[in-house]
């Protein structure tokens, strides 16, 4: 898989967190980040689809995530 970037949304009222997606599947992601890490869960914006996502490990200045089995039914990016 190519590298992508991605956003981490951790509240609407601050900054995204840009990131680049070295790992992609169907349950998770590993965005590799350059910023401090606190929030067990966030929403991830990756190729238009934002996805609600729960830390799981960090090695370094890469995390894991695992989707939420609620967004992970929701897929489909949004129109307009």
């Amino acid at each position: 898989m190519m590298s992508k970037t991605g956003k981490i949304i951790i509240d609407r009222k601050k900054p995204v967190i840009y990131c680049t997606v070295i790992d992609l599947s169907a349950s998770g992601l590993a965005p590799s980040v350059h910023a401090c890490w606190a929030p067990q869960t966030v929403r991830v914006l990756v190729c238009g689809v934002k996805k609600k996502v729960q830390l799981i490990w960090t090695r370094g200045f890469t995390i894991g995530v695992l989707i939420s089995p609620l967004s992970a039914s929701q897929g489909r990016p949004k129109k307009g």
